[in-house]
């Protein structure tokens, strides 16, 4: 067991049962003409923890540790996307349209990848999930529980919506969250701020935050052989 630190206290990372989940780094959010633009977002703002997480990602490939990626989308025939979410927001393009990267969050479209700086690569599970938590209506739970994951360390998009919906879902099914505090991003500052407190608020209620170099460290102390992209992230001064 090893000890990260993080608020509100040390978050303890087990040898086995430990997981990265990567919250909808899809094309649609990040980049123009997907349906973060439509709303009228500046999309950039997600851009900026790309490195970060790429470098995490990286370590966690060369550790060999579970990694899962959603996909926030919907099927061609908008069957799994209610009224109440499909016409919320009057947004220049609501889901279904066309755009310039295709129909807006429906699978397989180009826009509905994600980026290519995280694709995922053989041996990365691909969630799917049609609504903004990573449990509701999909196979994630399955998943982990046929791997034996006890720990989740969540990153992506967006931080107040995607991604604290996914970590108070697992929260409620018992696993431990850390949730990644410079590999998390919102378009609004003040409202990613804001999560990073409620999640660990009165005594870590939903879990506990950490940044990405204390991570990095804390599996370069378990013994196995530390990564380059580990050593370069640790070695970086935070702050």
């Amino acid at each position: 067991m090893i000890t990260i630190p993080a608020k509100p206290y040390g978050y303890e990372l087990p040898l086995t049962g430990v997981a990265l989940i990567i919250i909808d780094m899809q094309r649609d959010f990040l980049e123009p003409g997907g349906f973060g633009d439509a709303l009228g977002n500046d999309v950039n703002r997600l851009q900026a923890i790309v490195p970060t997480l790429k470098q995490l990602l990286e370590a966690f490939r060369q550790y060999r540790l579970p990694i899962f990626h959603t996909i926030e989308c919907h099927q061609h025939d908008l069957a799994d996307c209610p009224p109440a979410k499909l016409n919320r927001g009057k947004a220049a393009l609501k889901i279904g349209d066309p755009g310039p990267m295709g129909r807006i969050l429906i699978k397989g479209e180009p826009g509905n990848g994600i980026i290519s700086e995280l694709a995922p690569v053989l041996g990365e599970t691909i969630i799917y999930k049609p609504g903004k938590g990573a449990f509701y209506n999909t196979n994630l739970a399955t998943h982990l529980q046929e791997r034996g994951i006890t720990h989740l360390l969540i990153t992506g998009v967006t931080t107040e919506v995607c991604v604290q919906t996914t970590m108070r879902e697992a929260n409620d099914r018992g696993y431990e969250c850390l949730l990644i505090e410079d590999c998390t991003e919102s378009y609004f500052p003040e409202f990613k701020q804001a999560t990073l407190e409620m999640v660990c608020a009165q005594g870590g209620i939903v879990g506990w935050t950490a940044p990405a170099a204390a991570v990095l460290q804390g599996l370069a102390e378990t013994g196995w052989d530390t990564p380059k992209a580990a050593l370069d992230l640790v070695n970086t001064p935070v702050g």
